[in-house]
């Protein structure tokens, strides 16, 4: 397999998994805001039924994107061109949402999943509001990394594809076609 190929290849993995991820985040942030008018009970209700699954989904995204996109940045290194640091600041946002997640989400997550839905703790709404605003964090990040990914992906297919791309809008060389006139 050529190398061109191995990083096509990796591209197309890194975006499908950045991809997958930050949809999958951002419709957890969707979800969560709408529980904001509920109480503690049917708050906690509901995120221990996110946890028994979510963290698995964002796992096999999210770690799968944060190696091919590491190994596009290595691919990459030598060249240094406008794609390689595209690459290289969708992985500092991939890096950062898997920091903030280790930091604030998942510590936050195995304390809930402890909680008793009939008497959830006091401080819950400040518990829940710390979670999600380090969620809508990670969440930007997420969707951010995925765009520069694109874009990184658009500029590596401009340069390897240059025949493809039209560089002028219009071919001054051949004579303008004839007006055939009349209103049709």
């Amino acid at each position: 397999m050529r190398n061109d190929s191995l990083a096509g290849y990796i591209r197309f993995l890194s975006l499908t998994f950045a991809g997958l991820f930050a949809g999958f985040v951002t419709g957890v942030l969707i979800f969560e805001l709408s529980l904001r008018d509920y109480d503690g009970s049917v708050y906690t209700q509901v995120r221990q039924i996110e946890l028994d699954r979510l963290d698995t989904l964002a796992s096999v995204t999210l770690i799968p994107a944060l190696i091919t996109t590491a190994i596009l940045v290595a691919l990459a290194a030598k060249g240094r061109g406008r794609a390689f640091w595209l690459t290289s600041a969708a992985l500092v946002l991939l890096v950062t949402v898997f920091v903030t997640t280790l930091i604030v989400n998942l510590p936050i997550n195995g304390d809930q999943a402890g909680w008793s839905v009939t008497a959830p703790p006091p401080n819950w709404a400040d518990i829940r509001d710390r979670w999600q605003i380090a969620h809508a964090a990670r969440t930007v990040a997420a969707v951010l990394a995925f765009a520069l990914l694109v874009a990184a992906a658009i500029v590596n297919a401009k340069q390897s594809l240059p025949h493809l791309v039209d560089r002028s809008p219009t071919d001054r060389s051949a004579p303008a076609p004839a007006y055939e006139g009349g209103r049709g």
